[in-house]
Order: C-alpha cells, then structure tokens, then sequence
C-alpha cells in the first residue's frame, strides 16, 4: 500500500508537469503596447503573393530593394575590413576614426561635436532607443509628432513613458503646430522630437519654425532629439542640421548610412551629443547603456570615413532622381477625385489623403486597396493620425515607369472604394 501511494504521488506530479508544458508561455504586457506598421502591414503582404497577386511594396525606405546601391568606394571599404580580419568586438562607442568622422562631419556644418560625445549604433533605431532609455523611466512623457516614425512610439511604449502627439498640420506643408505643442508640457514632460526632414511626411522645416522649437525647448528645458537621418536629401540640396541655430542647446542629432548612402542593411548609425554640459548625465547613461550591449556591427563602421569624406557624387543623382518621382507621385495623385497630396520636398515619401466614405478607416482602405491590386502602402494611423482621416504612407523609390502602373491601379480601385 505504501509503494502504491508514492506512485500515485509521483503520478500527480507527472501530471502537473504535462499540463504545464502545454500551457502558452507567457508575454510580457508591454507587448500589446508595442506596434510597428511599416512591419505589421507586411504579413498581410504575404497573404496576398500566397494567392498569386504580385504585390508592389511601397512600405518601406529600402533604397536597394528598388535598384539604387551603395556607392562603389563604401563597398570597398567594407570588403577590405572583412579582408584584413576586422571581424571581432570593437568599442562600445565606435571606431575612433568613425566617430572623428562624424565629429567632423557636424562640426564642418557649424554645429560643433567632439568625437568622445558620438556613438556608433546599429542603424539610427539603436540610437533612438539608448537615448529614450537614457532619458526617460515609466510615467515620463515625450512631444513626438502626429504623423510619426512609429519606432518612437514603440520604444516608449516598451519603456512604459508616454507619447504626447503634437500636430503636424497638412494645410500649413505639414508644419509643426506650435500653439498645439505648447498645450502639452506638463511636470513629466522630458523630450521633444523633431524629425527634419521628416518622415513619414517628406516636409523640410524653415529657419524659423526650427527657431521656435528651439526656443519651445529651451523654455521647458527639454531635451531635443533631431532625428536627421534625411538631411543630404533635400531636393534643392543638403538640410542644414538643426544644432547650427543654437550649437549650445541641449542637442542629440542621429543620422546612419542607411539612406543617403544607400546601405540600409547595413545597420550603421550616430548619435552625435551637443556639447551643452545639461547633456553629460545622458551621454554618461549612453555610454553605460551602450557598454551593455558590447558594440554595433563592427566590419560596416569602417565605412563611416569614407562616406562622409569622399565622394557624395552619388547623392546628387539620387536627389535628382527622387524629385522626379515625388513631382510624378503628387500630380497622379492629386488627379485622382477624393484624393489630395501636400507635395513633398525631401525624402521619399508622400502622405496622401483619401477622402473615405462615413464610418470606414484608412487601414480597411489600404487593406482593399492590398488585395484588389497587389500595392501595398502603410495607413496613417500606424503613424499616429486618426483612422478616419484617411491617410497613408507611400513610398516612391520605385522606377517612373513602375510607379505609373501603381498610380493606374490606385485611381480605378479608388474610384470604386469611394462610390
């Protein structure tokens, strides 16, 4: 009897443990917090090919995917790296000769930056979320545009801070709303984001409106985060960065290889830190942070030098080339009847509105829009606007000819979705 009930004991626990094992492992809450349209949208990409439509991706900045590659010297420079064995760790901060380049790079554009306050990253969204993890605890609240870059959102969100859209205004080119953004400082207000030129929208921002968010932030003491990664591709020439208005304000530009140089894949990035000694306590919490995560890609870094160092030639080309499409995007959009368009200046991106029937939203619009022609763009409110605006991001990196067909499917399905 006694054998028995130990072996019934020891049943019950086998029991236990097979019940467990089927059991869901859990998430964390902060996931359902976490959203990244330009991503998310994709999986319903998949669904469409898996039914045999050719799907035409206008959703994400991927210079490459649509034939435009990094320039010859770049390659070189990473290929002779991988050559002469630079395949280990490097420092947690970056090559010094990267980061002098960067430092240099800045400081030759009248916005001076020593090379110990720049960080390599893995691509601009490294830096954008040791800075945030630097800067900001649960409860903390940042002003970020509305429209947004959406890995904004997605880190804050994983930190448990809060985002606080301020507008940007599509009847004024998608300029900041100032008189907005003053209605949104609180105690727990940390940051103020500004994304210049700016994406998802295309706008390039005058002196004076950067003038007056320089002075917004330095009125409520904020910490500015200048998301530059655009810069060498205003239409009429490199952005100034914004830093050269006030080199003293507390200023963290970010800026990457992944799109003037055309090497998105290549995850290299900065962060370059304003010399204002309010900023020491966030380069030292970056510094920490970064030593966590041992370094970015090593063997690409050594490529840094040479892109803003020698020859930009290329960077005019494309220039040329993206005016061309975005002057093509913006009239065939803006003939198509219940769609308008605010013509963008830099970048490659437009934000088209669909004037929607009552009660439909820009996802199911992008969504029909999907499966009834195989193109696929990105709904607004992936980007923080409201659903029932209906709004979207598309992508022009295509060549003229392919996004002319684009622009054909699109006029006739939504000529139909709107009757």
């Amino acid at each position: 009897m006694f054998i028995k009930l130990r072996t019934n004991a020891y049943s019950d626990k086998i029991s236990d443990v097979n019940l467990a094992s089927t059991s869901a492992v859990p998430v964390a809450p902060r996931i359902g917090r976490f959203s990244y349209a330009i991503r998310n949208i994709v999986a319903e990409a998949r669904r469409v090919e898996a039914g045999g439509l050719r799907v035409r991706y206008l959703n994400i900045g991927d210079p490459p995917a649509f034939g435009f590659q990094p320039p010859a010297h770049l390659i070189e420079a990473v290929t002779r790296a991988l050559a002469d064995g630079h395949n280990g760790y490097g420092p947690s901060a970056g090559l010094a000769e990267a980061r002098e380049a960067v430092a240099d790079e800045y400081s030759s554009r009248a916005f001076p930056v020593s090379a110990d306050r720049v960080f390599i990253t893995a691509g601009t969204s490294e830096a954008i979320d040791l800075v945030l993890s630097a800067a900001c605890d649960a409860g903390h609240e940042v002003l970020v545009p509305m429209p947004t870059y959406p890995l904004y959102t997605a880190v804050l969100a994983k930190l448990e801070a809060k985002t606080q859209f301020y507008r940007l205004d599509p009847s004024n080119g998608w300029m900041p709303d100032l008189d907005h953004l003053e209605r949104l400082v609180t105690p727990a207000t940390r940051a103020l984001v500004i994304i210049d030129p700016n994406n998802p929208t295309g706008a390039v921002y005058p002196r004076d409106v950067r003038r007056a968010l320089l002075n917004f932030a330095d009125r409520h003491g904020l910490l500015i985060l200048a998301d530059e990664v655009y810069g060498d591709l205003g239409f009429d020439g490199p952005v100034e960065p914004l830093g050269i208005l006030d080199p003293d304000a507390a200023i963290i530009s970010y800026s990457s290889l992944s799109k003037a140089y055309l090497a998105p894949g290549w995850r290299t990035g900065w962060m370059a830190i304003g010399r204002s000694p309010r900023l020491d306590d966030v380069a030292a919490g970056v510094r920490k942070l970064a030593d966590g995560r041992i370094c970015s890609v090593l063997p690409m870094q050594h490529a840094i030098a040479p892109a803003l160092e020698g020859d930009k030639s290329h960077q005019v080309a494309f220039r040329d080339a993206l005016k061309a499409r975005a002057d093509l995007t913006v009239s065939r959009l803006c003939e198509m009847p219940g769609v308008t368009c605010v013509a963008p200046t830099a970048a490659f991106y437009a934000m088209p509105r669909v004037a929607l029937p009552e009660g439909r939203t820009d996802e199911e619009y992008v969504k029909a829009l999907l499966h009834a022609t195989g193109v696929l763009s990105v709904y607004g409110s992936g980007f923080g606007l409201p659903a029932d605006q209906g709004f979207l991001r598309i992508v022009f990196l295509a060549p003229l000819n392919e996004l002319r067909e684009i622009y054909d499917l699109m006029a006739d399905f939504t000529a139909g979705f709107l009757r």
